[in-house]
């Protein structure tokens, strides 16, 4: 009930989801896209710093290659890819930092000699720096990131004929009921044949499930909605969905 509620709540606050301004950007909104790489230069950052072992500036000629990277990304980025546009800039931001690190001489390894004793301290100081400032990029961003996920959510389900009101009023008033119903979706995710079932015939797939299940065909029926959407979630590139279905079926 707490995830449909959260789901609920934050595809309300959304005003334009990161899609619809990527379409923007892909038609030539050069003032958007210059705001949507701002807002992210942060992401870009830490995501270039990873590759490097150390903390890169905005100075830095790596980060102005994450600066690329990511604007790349931003142009070839296409929902139905089924990944987040942080999960596609990731992977390309790291590919081209890694190509450049490969051309460049200073670059004989990731493993740097420690130097002067000062030098040292200054790297300790300045990655003490580099972990508060991610902490502090991603507090902020959470709550965007929980949004974009949950409007490309809602977009699936909907080619299921289902809705967030629709897990509200269907979603199993009892934790075990709802666990169970997890459980179900868990088997159903892992399963070729019947992911694909779901998937293709855009329907849950009960007669099988039956084989795979101890639950009775009534009570897979009754929840049918709920398990279709956790299906998806655990099928799809959902972090922060995920995130909280694990916390339901570890407990």
């Amino acid at each position: 009930m707490r995830l449909v509620l959260s789901l609920l709540f934050l595809a309300k606050k959304q005003k334009k989801s990161l899609e619809e301004k990527i379409d923007l950007i892909q038609q030539g909104d050069l003032t958007l896209q210059n705001e949507l790489i701002d807002s992210y230069r942060p992401f870009i950052a830490k995501t270039v710093s990873s590759v490097c072992k150390r903390y890169i500036y905005e100075s830095d000629d790596e980060f102005s290659i994450g600066l690329i990277a990511f604007n790349e990304a931003i142009q070839k980025y296409s929902s139905d890819k089924g990944k987040s546009l942080i999960s596609f800039s990731e992977v390309l931001i790291k590919r081209r930092v890694i190509d450049y690190i490969r051309s460049q001489p200073k670059y004989k390894s990731l493993s740097f000699d420690i130097g002067h004793p000062n030098d040292q301290i200054n790297r300790e100081s300045t990655s003490i720096d580099a972990m508060l400032s991610i902490e502090n990029y991603k507090k902020k961003t959470d709550e965007e990131l929980r949004r974009e996920e949950i409007l490309q959510f809602t977009r699936v389900i909907q080619q299921f004929d289902l809705s967030l009101k629709d897990l509200l009023e269907h979603s199993p008033k009892h934790e075990d009921a709802r666990k169970n119903a997890m459980v179900v979706a868990k088997i159903l995710a892992e399963n070729e044949q019947l992911k694909n079932i779901l998937l293709n015939k855009r329907r849950l797939p009960i007669k099988q499930l039956e084989n795979y299940v101890s639950i009775s065909r009534k009570t897979i029926e009754r929840n049918r909605k709920y398990i279709i959407s956790i299906s998806l979630i655990l099928i799809g590139d959902y972090v922060y969905l995920k995130d909280y279905i694990k916390g339901v079926l570890e407990t």
